[in-house]
């Protein structure tokens, strides 16, 4: 096992265009660490550099208490585990598990003892003399994470290994992984486009955005509170809600209703100046007519769509007016395909309310929330103004101009 350091690491193609910019990230010993955000952002990139499959442009990268960025991937003693499995399909299980060590000339009696024992560690045992064409997904998935264990080796590397499953296999295969990766302790960095992997896999997760790291830290942490606009959309299903807001007085005026602001928030937004964005996350909605003793603003609002998930509803509701308008926000949109459903978010927002609610499609009803639940940006830089005095681990380098319709 090793820490692994980047240091100010950059990498540049002969054209000029950075696919990552500064990246600063400490991943400690035995670490989980997720690296998220939409396709184009770097994550891949930054990860191939760190197996020496890519150079690096600029900056420092560690592995252990070694500067590596002139050694060759073979030399690193990592260990990959890639997205399509890339198993030799004339070789059985046990063929392609012990493959790297029988290159490395390990004794064959080494080689058979680990592969049984990451056999066993992975459930693999009665598979051993099998070839990849007879095994299902999630079994070929599990060889090429039992190629990597037995090589023992500083870190796992893995580049989107469950994008290949079905959405049943996924959860199981998650869920497997993190078992695994908490019973060995080796470092692992693992890459994601899917931040439910990113929230339940990692001890921390680093979101970048166009080559840039925005933010490192624990899933809860980042879910309650990011420090920008781009963070606060990325994390967490469904997505924050997004409303362009005013102070007046001491209330925040909504595009459905008037809440009063708690002080600290009241003083950072009124140093900001200009124009605002309010995000609230869809179960900081409730229904008054449910939890009677809380004390929220209560408001009336039109229900477009019901949608029962038994254990929870959504409600998507009009809001009276368009979304606000930025780059953050077009950017998330386009990578979750919302830019391309005609009037998808546009004007609408969604509630996630107790399953015994009354909502109805195509009514109106009374639904609240807690002023203090309210997440406030400045509509100009994205910053979250209940952090703006904080110091994160790793804040964007630069600040997408934004505005409001």
């Amino acid at each position: 096992m090793a820490e692994i350091k980047l240091t100010d690491v950059t990498k540049r193609y002969p054209d000029g265009f950075e696919a990552v910019k500064d990246f600063n990230l400490d991943i400690g010993d035995g670490e989980f660490m997720i690296l998220v955000g939409p396709s184009g952002c770097g994550k891949s990139t930054a990860l191939r550099m760190i197996a020496g499959l890519e150079d690096i442009t600029d900056g420092e990268l560690r592995i252990g208490d070694e500067v590596v960025n002139q050694r060759a991937p073979k030399d690193r003693d990592i260990a990959m585990v890639f997205q399509n499995y890339a198993l030799y399909p004339h070789m059985t299980v046990r063929e392609n598990m012990g493959f790297a060590l029988k290159l490395a000339k390990v004794p064959q009696e080494e080689i058979n003892s680990k592969v049984e024992e990451a056999a066993r560690v992975l459930d693999l045992e009665q598979h051993l003399d099998r070839k990849p064409a007879n095994l299902s997904g999630g079994q070929r998935q599990r060889v090429a994470m039992g190629r990597a264990i037995v090589r023992d080796p500083k870190a796992f590397l893995m580049d989107e290994p469950l994008s290949n499953l079905d959405a049943k296999l996924r959860v199981q295969m998650r869920a497997e992984v993190s078992r695994l990766q908490h019973r060995l302790g080796t470092t692992t960095v693992y890459v994601t486009h899917d931040q439910t992997e990113a929230m339940t896999l990692g001890d921390r997760v680093a979101v970048m955005r166009a080559g840039v790291l925005q933010q490192v830290d624990t899933p809860k942490e980042l879910y309650d509170n990011p420090v920008n606009l781009f963070v606060a959309g990325f994390i967490g299903s469904p997505a924050m809600n997004f409303f362009p807001a005013s102070i007046e007085g001491d209330r925040l005026k909504l595009p459905f209703a008037e809440v009063p602001l708690p002080a600290e928030l009241r003083q950072a937004a009124q140093s900001a100046g200009g124009e605002l964005i309010a995000g609230v996350r869809p179960e900081h909605f409730y229904d008054p007519a449910i939890e009677t003793g809380a004390s929220g603003t209560t408001f009336e609002v039109p229900i477009e769509l019901v949608e029962s998930m038994g254990s929870e509803v959504y409600a998507h509701f009009g809001i009276g007016s368009g979304g606000p308008q930025s780059e953050e926000l077009a950017e998330l949109a386009a990578d979750s395909g919302a830019a391309d459903v005609p009037s998808s978010g546009d004007g609408i927002a969604v509630a996630r309310l107790d399953p015994a609610t009354n909502a109805r499609s195509n009514e109106r009803m009374q639904l609240a929330l807690h002023p203090e639940s309210i997440h406030l940006f400045d509509a100009r830089s994205g910053r979250n103004l209940a952090m703006a005095s904080a110091q994160p681990e790793a804040s964007p380098r630069e600040e997408p101009t934004t505005r409001l319709s």
